[in-house]
């Protein structure tokens, strides 16, 4: 159960504990960091932007199970500084990194791990939707914004299953009908060598209504395919149902796609993988996927590498 909320606007917190029943709420993050409820060890759920996170770490007792929000620092040195203060103050901390868990790309793991689509060859996730970024106002001023904020998701879906990429070509940039944002379309290729390709191709700026708007993740082997759908961000935040689809290559024959129950969307559905997985974490028990703190530093390693690609620029063509 919730046991209670804090957030600097105590009159949200209020509203927010009001309507889906909670005790209790706290007037000072001081407070909430000392609340025990019932004698209890409690797990502290930590949604605030990625410079707000060293002030309520340092707040939080030592040893304390924390999930944290994504992103895990607003760039590595931030992330390497969180992961020492986790380490030093013995917390058991996962970050939220949740698209893992959601329940069609749970579903497609499952399916490649039985082997019903071969050796996995490719890896490709497309969005291209409109975001309405204006929904994230510290978002305004940020010098990142849509790969350590959006796209992160997908790298680190892409870790998690093909495991570290050996390098990163990378270009992000600003739409010029969003002005102070910093990036809304991000193209990024993971190298994995000549065995997989992995790629990521985002336009936040589709504003053009929903006939060719488009949102998933293909994974293709050598005996098949997986398409999920991510309906969340078709009409964010909205949304739509994800869906899932699946084509096995026959014996003879035209390949055909059928479609597979997903068993629930990204969101809310997914939240249960992260939380449920670090409890388990926290009791000593199995955590598959869970992404620790010491996971999500990679994540956040390759998206730091993402933003280096970005700023070196390409290689000038030849003039003779």
């Amino acid at each position: 159960m919730v046991a209670g909320l804090y957030d600097p606007d105590c009159a949200k917190a209020n509203t927010l504990a009001r309507d889906f029943n909670v005790p209790a709420t706290f007037g000072t993050l001081a407070e909430a960091a000392a609340a025990t409820p019932g004698g209890r060890r409690p797990l502290f759920d930590v949604a605030v932007p990625a410079q707000a996170m060293p002030e309520v770490l340092a707040a939080l007792p030592t040893g304390a199970d924390v999930l944290l929000q994504k992103p895990f620092g607003a760039d590595l040195a931030a992330a390497r500084r969180l992961l020492r203060m986790c380490q030093r103050r013995k917390f058991c901390a996962a970050v939220n990194f949740q698209l893992r868990f959601a329940p069609a790309v749970a579903r497609a793991r499952q399916l490649i791990a039985a082997g019903a689509i071969g050796q996995l060859s490719d890896l490709e996730v497309r969005v291209t939707t409109f975001t309405p970024w204006r929904l994230w106002r510290f978002l305004a001023n940020a010098p990142r914004v849509e790969i350590v904020y959006h796209s992160i998701h997908y790298i680190d879906l892409i870790r998690s299953f093909a495991g570290e990429p050996r390098g990163v070509h990378a270009l992000t940039m600003p739409d010029p009908l969003s002005p102070g944002l910093a990036s809304t379309r991000s193209a990024i290729l993971l190298d994995y060598g000549a065995a997989l390709r992995a790629t990521i191709t985002t336009n936040h700026s589709h504003d053009f209504g929903s006939r060719h708007q488009e949102s998933y993740i293909k994974w293709e082997g050598s005996q098949g395919a997986i398409k999920v759908g991510l309906g969340l961000l078709l009409d964010y935040p909205r949304g739509q149902p994800d869906t899932l689809e699946l084509c096995v290559l026959p014996k003879r024959g035209q390949p055909r796609w059928r479609t597979l129950p997903t068993g629930g969307n990204w969101f809310p559905d997914a939240f249960i993988g992260t939380m449920g997985g670090l409890m388990r974490l926290a009791a000593g028990r199995p955590a598959p996927n869970l992404s620790t703190a010491a996971d999500a530093f990679k994540t956040m390693a390759v998206v730091e590498a993402a933003y280096r690609s970005s700023a070196h620029g390409a290689i000038p063509i030849p003039t003779s």
